[in-house]
């Protein structure tokens, strides 16, 4: 009820903040408009989080800060449109994420507690390395779309270089919370799960 209770307030608050919603390029009236928009909205989202304590508090604000920064980026994307825009506003999504997550995990204690700041820790590492593919993706395309078929095979290796990149970076922010988990077990118990956790990540 509680877990519940915590996404309704995110959805609330994620409704709130309608920048992101924004696709095509801006003029500059409403560009000024957009960021005079989110300000408002932000101090509403922070406001209605007064009437909360403790650590569904924390969480409420830290959702309200993370929407706020996901669409100020969002609003830049839109009225400066690039791959690098584009790629700070995933950024920005993932490090939102992570800040929720981190303030979800200090309701709990010991090794859940531990678990929990990793695997937000680890679904962050994933995120900003999808987002740096769509960045070096879209750079390469665009290149590879200007100039010959060579320029084309090169973009395709840079790009494949780029996946291989995220999925080394994803699975080695997995293996830490694989090996978070063994703790807890004991003795020879624990020393089993870092064997069989070390073999599945060949480590």
């Amino acid at each position: 009820m509680q877990k519940l209770h915590f996404n309704l307030i995110a959805v609330a608050i994620a409704l709130a903040f309608s920048a992101g919603a924004m696709a095509q390029t801006l003029s500059k009236t409403e560009y000024h408009a957009g960021k005079d928009k989110i300000s408002a909205e932000y101090k509403a989202a922070k406001e209605a989080c007064a009437s909360l304590a403790g650590n569904p508090k924390d969480i409420c604000v830290a959702q309200a800060k993370g929407n706020e920064k996901v669409a100020r980026a969002e609003l830049e994307a839109s009225y400066k449109p690039s791959s690098k825009a584009h790629y700070e506003a995933r950024v920005a999504k993932a490090q939102a994420d992570y800040a929720v997550a981190k303030q979800t995990c200090g309701a709990m204690a010991g090794n859940a507690k531990d678990v929990c700041v990793k695997e937000a820790k680890s679904a962050r590492t994933a995120a900003k390395a999808n987002a740096k593919v769509q960045m070096k993706t879209s750079d390469a395309n665009a290149v590879a779309d200007e100039t010959s078929a060579n320029a084309r095979d090169k973009a395709n290796s840079q790009v494949a270089g780029a996946h291989q990149d995220a999925r080394a970076e994803k699975q080695q922010a997995q293996y830490v919370v694989e090996k978070e988990k063994c703790d807890t077990y004991a003795g020879g118990a624990k020393d089993e799960c870092l064997k069989q956790v070390n073999i599945r990540f060949s480590k």
